[in-house]
């Protein structure tokens, strides 16, 4: 009977143990199909833009109506990113965990070995037996051979401390600033402004939209006689690009 409830326990433990990796095999699979529909939306987004780009001076509600698709695939790829980058937290988290679970489990295992080794042998033991030792041969020390015992079993306590401490300063990833990558977006946003400029030596529609009142000439404080929705403002744009 003692033999069933093992098996059963060690059924159970052997379990437990493939829970990590099981998890991380989840993840991976979950990660793997998010990835995929990263993929897909993305295809879908260039497909509207370039139907949008094509009707943009024949057919204004088809450009319109692109568009506004284009928008809905870009906010779905968002989620879709910030999803996968929870994933990889996740996965990486569960992998760090699951190697200091096992080296930790390797250090007791090693102890236990330590202590099968030694047995019954304590530090007092030592001292006697190499006191009765040193007797007999009056050209070895006894206190250097307690203290080379005494340095390894140090050396042990060190080490275990060292990986307490290092599973104790375990960080589970460092988070994205927002505002360093707005300033990454404004730079790419610049040096696609600065190649237009060079390419074509004049500036682009947009960039001129998005200069100060007072540099276009406006007084300052002064509001636009006339407001343009988002849809008007991007299908100038692709008229603008695709003129020059």
């Amino acid at each position: 009977m003692s033999g069933v409830w093992g098996w059963f326990g060690g059924g159970a433990a052997a379990k437990q143990k493939n829970n990590p990796k099981n998890a991380i095999l989840a993840l991976r699979s979950q990660l793997e199909m998010l990835q995929k529909r990263e993929k897909h939306l993305q295809n879908q987004i260039d497909e509207q833009d370039g139907l949008a780009r094509k009707n943009v001076n024949t057919n204004k509600t088809a450009a319109k109506s692109a568009l506004r698709r284009k928008k809905q695939h870009e906010h779905s790829l968002d989620q879709t990113l910030g999803q996968i980058g929870t994933l990889e937290q996740q996965i990486n988290a569960i992998e760090s965990a699951n190697i200091n679970r096992e080296t930790l489990a390797a250090m007791e295992r090693a102890g236990e070995a330590m202590k099968q080794i030694h047995g019954k042998l304590t530090p007092e033991k030592v001292d006697e037996t190499m006191y009765d030792f040193a007797q007999l041969r009056a050209t070895e020390s006894q206190s250097f051979t307690d203290n080379i015992y005494r340095a390894k079993l140090q050396e042990q306590n060190a080490l275990s401390e060292e990986i307490v401490e290092a599973m104790n300063s375990i960080n589970l990833g460092n988070q994205v600033d927002e505002v360093d990558l707005e300033e990454e977006l404004d730079a790419l946003r610049q040096e696609e402004l600065d190649q237009k400029m060079l390419e074509t030596g004049s500036v682009p529609v947009d960039a001129i939209q998005r200069l100060p009142a007072v540099a276009n000439g406006e007084p300052k404080g002064k509001a636009p006689a006339i407001e343009e929705d988002d849809e008007e403002a991007e299908l100038r744009k692709l008229q603008a690009e695709m003129a020059m």
